[in-house]
């Protein structure tokens, strides 16, 4: 059986480029253990806390691991991006047999710092400019990772919608709806806790020109809107089943009166039988 680097690799080599310094975003799990992985890769640590680690690979070569199973590395070739995704695949949950990957090119000494959504310019060359770059190409293919489960779980309950409107009834209930309620839940919970992209990391507040960058990527990937679209759609969903939940509790309420009420009913034939027996 292939293993889940057995099918990365290939897309990770397709994409190599053959010249330029590019930063590249795979999701390659559900999560990774920071601690886990702090412990064991090898690497200079530069940053760390409970939700990331930042390393220097080799010399100009970077690679940031993200809690929500995001691997991202800078200058790297293809080679070097497998071995790294080999090294962090042991301490992840749940890996992905199919993954996303998104890239941007990095130009430094350039005339003015620019921001395109396929390549950054900067004037000189900083580590922390690195590092936020790597962050938000990051952050964007987890957001379109989410987006995938979002509208998929959408789908779905347009279905059981059409159903509804369709035959007067639902085709979900019981356990099968609190399964589906928990797994909406579930995707709405990991969005907030993992995809922070209404907080600037603290090298920002002091820094005129990384505060200026770390707006500039913001716009460019559009995470503020396509976070919203994603919280929308998740509301979409919650109103629909908490519809479908008060329908099922209506309908489990009324079918537990009728067998009150024909127990009633035996109670009462069998007390009427009695007596004309006696």
């Amino acid at each position: 059986m292939k293993t889940s680097l057995d099918l990365i690799a290939p897309e990770i080599r397709k994409l190599d480029s053959s010249s330029g310094h590019f930063a590249y975003a795979h999701q390659i799990a559900e999560a990774v253990s920071i601690p886990s992985c702090k412990s064991t890769f090898k690497a200079k640590l530069l940053y760390s806390d409970n939700d990331e680690l930042f390393f220097e690979r080799y010399k100009g070569e970077f690679v940031h691991i993200f809690k929500y199973g995001v691997v991202c590395t800078y200058n790297a070739d293809s080679e070097e991006r497998v071995k790294v995704v080999k090294e962090v695949l042991p301490h992840c949950r749940n890996p992905l047999r199919t993954h996303l990957i998104e890239k941007i090119e990095v130009c430094t000494d350039k005339k003015e710092s620019k921001v395109t959504f396929d390549k950054v310019n900067l004037t000189t060359f900083h580590v922390d400019s690195i590092r936020l770059i790597m962050l938000y190409v990051s952050q964007s293919v987890a957001l379109n990772r989410y987006a995938g489960i979002t509208s998929g779980i959408l789908t779905d309950t347009e279905k059981h919608t059409a159903n509804l409107e369709k035959n007067g009834r639902l085709s979900i209930s019981g356990a099968k709806l609190k399964r589906y309620i928990g797994r909406v839940l579930n995707v709405k919970n990991k969005i907030s806790e993992n995809l922070y992209i209404f907080d600037s990391p603290e090298a920002t507040w002091e820094d005129e020109n990384l505060n200026k960058l770390d707006h500039d990527l913001k716009i460019t990937f559009d995470l503020k809107n396509r976070y919203r679209c994603i919280h929308y759609q998740i509301e979409i969903i919650k109103d629909n089943l908490e519809l479908f939940k008060d329908m099922t509790y209506h309908r489990e309420s009324s079918r537990l009166e009728w067998v009150i009420i024909i127990l009633i009913l035996v109670d009462v034939v069998d007390l009427l039988l009695t007596k004309f027996i006696n």
